[in-house]
């Protein structure tokens, strides 16, 4: 008779697999995530915000300018045009103009200094007009008409920019007028934009001005400026004297004109 056989103990793993070392555990891995350097993501945002404000601003600027600019002078409204030929004659005894203030024609032999000057007397027509055959713009202004702060605003446009000259005009029939050789307009208020377009199409641009490169340089006539009913400088002879600025050497025209 076979002999009852004791079962075998196992100890509860599948066989075939080795055991492992009692008390060992596999330590559990810590992932850590990098930081943000939120302060430098946001200094760069802030940069990169001003920046576009600042280049948004300078666009709408230059647009805003460039929306006013002429191109031709019919697009200023109100503009007057005349045609004065070139080579009008110097002369020393007054002149009789057909516009008031003068855009053309016969004129004194000396000009006017016009190199962003702001006279506070009416000055001589005809020292005026010779700076306008010059390429100058010339603005006037009724004084009984204008205020202070308006001659202000005005000035502003001139002082500082060769070929323009400005003074004050007795009897203007407008609050302001401004003046190029063959071209003038009459505004009532100094916040009209075609002051400004005007000044800027016409000073020097010599399609619209008979002498191109002709000196607007006086000085004897800034410190000693001849006002309406005085006589010519050169009635007399005498010729005047002239600063050595802008490489002028003489303030009478050696053109006819």
């Amino acid at each position: 008779m076979a002999k009852d056989r004791t079962p075998t103990a196992t100890s509860g793993k599948p066989a075939g697999t080795p055991g492992r070392p009692a008390g060992r555990t596999r330590p559990v891995t810590q992932v850590v995530a990098p930081s943000r350097p939120w302060g430098l993501i946001a200094a760069a945002v802030v940069v990169v915000v001003f920046a576009a404000a600042v280049i948004g601003y300078a666009v709408s600027q230059v647009n805003k300018a460039n929306a006013d600019k002429i191109t031709s002078p019919g697009q200023i409204a109100g503009l007057e045009t005349f045609k004065y030929p070139s080579g009008a004659k110097h002369l020393t005894t007054p002149v009789t103009y057909k516009e008031s203030p003068p855009v053309g024609g016969d004129h004194d032999p000396v000009w006017a200094d016009c190199t962003g000057t702001v006279y506070s007397v009416d000055i001589r027509h005809e020292n005026a007009v010779h700076s306008l055959e010059h390429g100058a713009v010339w603005i006037t202004y009724n004084p009984d008409q204008v205020s202070p702060a308006d001659v202000a605003t005005l000035a502003a446009m001139v002082k500082g920019v060769t070929h323009r000259l400005m003074s004050p005009y007795k009897g203007l029939d407008s609050p302001i007028s401004i003046q190029s050789w063959d071209h003038q307009l009459k505004v009532s208020s100094v916040k009209d934009k075609r002051i400004k377009q005007f000044a800027d199409f016409f000073t020097q641009n010599d399609k619209y001005y008979p002498e191109i490169g002709a000196s607007c340089v006086n000085a004897d006539f800034v410190t000693h400026p001849l006002v309406v009913g005085q006589a010519s400088s050169q009635a007399s002879g005498a010729a005047p004297t002239m600063s050595s600025k802008a490489g002028s050497s003489a303030a009478t025209s050696s053109a006819a004109g």
